[in-house]
């Protein structure tokens, strides 16, 4: 199939490299050398000032969404209105209600719309999911997970500060990859507790977010998204009645990806310990593409869709909510 790019950022260079096999086109940003520079990297890819232009050449298959926050939902829903189907990425809009548009246009198109909740796809999180379907873990009873951003200079000043193009600030950046991955592992949750506060950097958004969330089973998941963690982290923990599931790292400065499997024997004690590491180069991009296409050849909704992405910012709106954002 053949892909075209909106937004050609760090990110979209990542989704370059990893195209399952089909083929970059033409690709658009508002910065006409991220433009050029992406295109570099595929032969025959042509540079486009316009991503209207992008998204209504009959050659393109595919749109992928790669945008600030603001746009995302917009782009979208054009894409699906001329019969594209569209990975978008994370969070995929500001607020639910933006997506609304999105779901309804994309229905009556008959056009398939992935969210880029990447994470999932990650091996070691992939192969937590499989051991706890398995029953590795017996009964899950709740998660907690953590995800943090090192410092930087000027990270108040980048577009992620602005609520205007970001929506919020480290819940609506990091933290809905945690909210996507607890709601894989528990399910929807019907209670949400949480504050969201700035207590380092001088910016409008916060730049920590906890939250505590139940399940109608009282299934729970104790989550903290910080940019102000100093060394970037990434912990993913999944408790049930028979063990535990550990992923930390998510390689590169997150550190090597590895799960620990930590299973209870009968008489309780030191439990059981399997480690697996993932030190490769990560193959998650190219692992969700594929099954993408898989989803558009077979006609069928992709596993991570644009109710999943309603279903993380209703969680985000309603801590912004309590915490007076």
């Amino acid at each position: 199939m053949r892909v075209a790019m909106v937004g050609c950022g760090g990110v979209s260079h990542k989704r370059a490299r990893a195209l399952a096999g089909c083929q970059l086109v033409a690709c658009a940003d508002i910065v006409r050398e991220r433009t050029e520079a992406l295109a570099a990297l595929v032969p025959g890819a042509q540079p486009l000032a316009d991503w209207r232009a992008v998204i209504e050449r009959p050659d393109v298959d595919i749109v992928i969404v790669s945008t600030t926050h603001d746009t995302l939902a917009a782009i979208t829903a054009a894409a699906v209105a001329v019969g594209k189907h569209v990975l978008v990425e994370k969070p995929a809009a500001r607020r639910a209600a933006e997506l609304d548009l999105v779901v309804e246009t994309a229905q009556r198109a008959g056009a398939l719309v992935r969210v880029g909740f990447n994470h999932r796809y990650h091996p070691a999180l992939r192969k937590a999911w499989r051991l706890c379907a398995e029953g590795g873990v017996g009964e899950v009873l709740y998660v907690r997970g953590r995800y943090g951003h090192g410092g930087r200079l000027g990270y108040e000043k980048e577009w992620r500060a602005q609520p205007a193009l970001s929506g919020g600030g480290e819940l609506i950046d990091q933290g809905v990859h945690l909210i996507d991955l607890a709601r894989w592992f528990l399910g929807d949750f019907t209670e949400v507790q949480g504050f969201a506060h700035t207590y380092y950097w001088d910016m409008p958004v916060e730049d920590n977010g906890f939250l505590l969330l139940k399940t109608a089973t009282r299934q729970t998941a104790f989550l903290h998204a910080s940019c102000t963690e100093w060394k970037n982290l990434f912990s993913f923990e999944i408790f049930g009645r028979q063990g535990k599931l550990e992923i930390n790292g998510l390689g590169g400065s997150y550190g090597t990806e590895r799960l620990s499997y930590h299973r209870m024997l009968p008489q309780m004690g030191p439990p059981e310990t399997t480690i697996w590491e993932y030190p490769l180069v990560d193959t998650s991009w190219e692992v969700e593409f594929a099954e993408f296409v898989e989803d558009i050849d077979l006609g069928r909704q992709p596993a991570v869709g644009l109710r999943d992405a309603q279903a993380v910012l209703q969680i985000v709106e309603r801590i912004y909510e309590v915490s007076g954002r």
